[in-house]
């Protein structure tokens, strides 16, 4: 029941003290005062508590069940490291206090900055880019600076790898790049012939992940990468997908100049709901002048400082220096795992994908059928061409039997994708109920395909028309009689 259907005239939650000063609307424009009540559901606080928590049981999380989101990492994360991050030492700090100050925060970046470098094989970081995406733009704007600095202004070309995550084309887009799409091979892999005809003197670099969005390793990376810089141009690495190499293999040592980062994945903060997220930026040493203002340094006798003076800085991307409470989050993280537990935490991701692709394997067909890292794709073509049950359909169905659905339709050069990564945090029970669940929806393609067409019916809203949601949607409670108009 809504909490405005409960509404009884006269109810109240709250009281508030008489109020000691004056009435007074200031200096308010007359059209922004109100002229009659907002209309707010009369409510006790006990309805108002149970409403709410009605709602939160409404709610999946990772916290609830699986959540294999396909290149997005929704793993869970320790609660210790939220504790860490909430608590009034670091909480209440502000960025504008002075650096005498901050100290403890400052050392802790720094610390974070040196750390992430040691993952990466990058020489230098920058905290600042609030997302994995901002960490994108911000490497595109590294890379026109470069360019710009170095009179190479007609250097207009990113190659981006028609796998790519779709933010990344984006983000070239938005410096003013020319994108230029790189087909895949018939091995899921950048396709190395067609990357030479594109090389010419007016590419300025190339954006790659590794493993790809395939879930796939890049074996030619270093090839792929070499021949870019013999273009002249620079090597981006896309590091959503970090959680399946970590510890084990470092970009830097692949030959990217630039990498992000995304924290709020990899590295400790409950990811979803836009925020908050944190995706920062590590670039090789001759690249260091092109970070984002400022960083953090040691000083003289143990303090730490921020540095301002980068000759060829790209300016300030975000205010103040970048989400600090997701840093906190990935700083506590990477002490309490180590070296060695980072290394684990990408075994066990790869472990996990593989175990569950195998066991997918025996119904569903595999994009690529071979051994892959911390995702795999499923090709469910074959399941809409003989049965007429698409991916849409079953990633419905998952909702029912108390799944998370992966990601659907992408990478777009697979026909009726299914994204699935498992993470390192699941236990093989859960891997294993997960693939039952999917073989009882391919079962039910089979035998009964509209339960498949009509589902979800076990959650709050059943199927919507997406395409209307998307076009009309309704962000806010209105009164009956205003619904319509």
């Amino acid at each position: 029941m809504l909490i405005f259907e409960r509404s009884r005239n006269g109810r109240s939650a709250y009281s508030l003290p008489p109020m000691d000063v004056p009435e007074s609307v200031l200096d308010m424009e007359p059209h922004l005062i109100r002229k009659v009540e907002p209309g707010l559901p009369e409510v006790s606080e006990l309805q108002i508590v149970r409403h709410y928590t009605e709602l939160s049981r409404k709610n999946y999380a990772v916290d609830v069940g699986f959540y294999p989101l396909g290149s997005c990492t929704m793993k869970y994360n320790p609660k210790l490291n939220d504790a860490l991050a909430e608590s009034e030492d670091l909480s209440f700090l502000h960025p504008y206090q002075d650096e005498a100050d901050l100290q403890g925060a400052l050392e802790l970046m720094y610390n974070l900055q040196n750390m992430l470098c040691e993952i990466t094989g990058m020489d230098a970081f920058s905290l600042q880019p609030a997302a994995g995406a901002h960490g994108e733009l911000t490497g595109m704007l590294i890379i026109r600076k470069y360019h710009k600095v170095n009179g190479n202004t007609h250097k207009k070309k990113i190659l981006i790898p028609d796998s790519a995550h779709g933010t990344n084309p984006a983000s070239a887009a938005m410096v003013g790049f020319e994108v230029v799409e790189i087909k895949s091979d018939s091995e899921g892999l950048v396709d190395v012939e067609e990357l030479k005809k594109h090389l010419d003197e007016n590419v300025a670099g190339i954006m790659l992940t590794n493993p790809n969005t395939l879930g796939l390793f890049e074996k030619n990376v270093s090839e792929v990468v070499q021949l870019v810089h013999e273009a002249g141009g620079l090597a981006y690495y896309d590091g959503a997908n970090l959680n399946a190499i970590m510890g084990i293999a470092k970009p830097g040592e692949m030959g990217f100049d630039i990498v992000h980062l995304n924290l709020h994945k990899t590295f400790s903060t409950p990811h979803g709901m836009g925020g908050p997220g944190s995706g920062p930026v590590g670039v090789k040493k001759f690249l260091e002048e092109y970070l984002p203002v400022p960083l953090i340094q040691e000083g003289e006798g143990g303090s730490y400082t921020f540095k301002y003076d980068l000759k060829h800085s790209i300016g300030k991307v975000r205010s103040f220096y970048g989400n600090f409470s997701v840093l906190v989050r990935a700083y506590a993280y990477i002490m309490s795992m180590g070296a060695e537990g980072l290394k684990k935490v990408s075994e066990m991701a790869v472990l996990n994908a593989n175990y569950l692709r195998k066991r997918l394997s025996e119904r569903f067909k595999v994009a690529y059928e071979r051994i892959c890292m911390h995702e795999f794709v499923l090709d469910n073509y074959p399941v809409w061409k003989n049965l007429g049950v698409k991916t849409l359909d079953m990633a419905k169905r998952l909702l029912d039997l108390g799944f998370h659905a992966p990601t659907i339709y992408f990478p777009l050069i697979v026909k009726e994708a299914m994204m699935i990564e498992p993470t390192e945090t699941e236990s093989k029970e859960e891997l294993d109920r997960f693939a039952e669940a999917m073989f009882r929806i391919l079962e039910e393609a089979e035998k009964e395909p509209d339960i498949l067409r009509e589902a979800p019916k076990t959650t709050p809203v059943s199927r919507l028309d997406e395409a209307k949601a998307s076009r009309h949607p309704v962000v806010r409670w209105r009164k009956e009689e205003e619904r319509g108009s």
